[in-house]
């Protein structure tokens, strides 16, 4: 009985050095791995530095990724702009007083040409007629397809038969200067017929010069008055 106890004992002081020595040396590795830090310490030097040389150059492409990043976000927008800018919409410069006070000399208009067509009443920028040469802001009167009539004796505009409102005159409808060629009753197929809001001064379609516009020649619609700030506005 004392042999088998003396083995049993010796047993069980073997199995703990066994477990004593298995966790040192467990804790022996985990020091060398929290020593280190990183997983390459335990690399060859060697690849270390090729590992770092790559890691240097890797920098050096990606500022250059950035920066061709950035400039394509540029160029990207560039072309958004140039897009809206001949499909959505333009700024346009008014140049002289014949829509006055409506605008005035010097405003920056935002103007919309997409999907387009002109109707009674808008503010629109026509890029060239008979004898004109620079592009001219006027509003229009009447479409085609409308009848039409100028009644100078009693100053007043009808169209369809109906007298137009004009509170945006603060002059006469005509202002003395009548048309010097007829008109016809009827505004033709594509054509149009405009005036500026400064009747005494405006060369509009009453001048034979300027006549009846055609639609293809409307740049588009002025939507607001944008520059001088302070006169910011919605053109109805």
């Amino acid at each position: 009985m004392d042999k088998l106890s003396e083995n049993k004992t010796n047993t069980n002081e073997t199995e703990n050095n066994v477990v004593e020595n298995t966790t040192a040396e467990t804790q022996n590795q985990n020091i060398e791995v929290e020593d280190s830090g990183d997983y390459i310490a335990f690399s060859n030097p060697e690849k270390d530095k090729q590992k770092s040389n790559k890691f240097v150059a890797a920098k050096a492409d990606g500022g250059a990724s950035n920066f061709y990043d950035w400039v394509k976000s540029i160029v990207f927008a560039l072309v958004i702009v140039i897009f809206c800018l001949n499909f959505f919409f333009r700024l346009v410069d008014v140049k002289g007083t014949s829509m006055v006070e409506t605008l005035q000399n010097g405003d920056k208009l935002i103007v919309t040409n997409f999907n387009y067509t002109p109707k009674p009443n808008d503010i629109i920028v026509i890029s060239h007629g008979k004898e004109y040469a620079e592009p001219i802001v006027k509003r229009v009167i009447a479409t085609a397809g409308q009848t039409l009539k100028l009644d100078y004796e009693n100053d007043r505009i009808l169209v369809d038969g109906v007298v137009i409102d004009e509170p945006y005159l603060d002059v006469s409808t005509f202002c003395n200067v009548e048309a010097d060629y007829e008109i016809p009753e009827v505004i033709p197929d594509g054509m149009i017929f405009v005036m500026g809001d400064n009747r005494g001064v405006s060369m509009d379609s009453r001048d034979s010069r300027i006549g009846l516009i055609s639609v293809d020649n409307v740049i588009g619609k002025a939507q607001f008055v944008v520059y001088p700030f302070s006169d910011f506005k919605y053109l109805y």
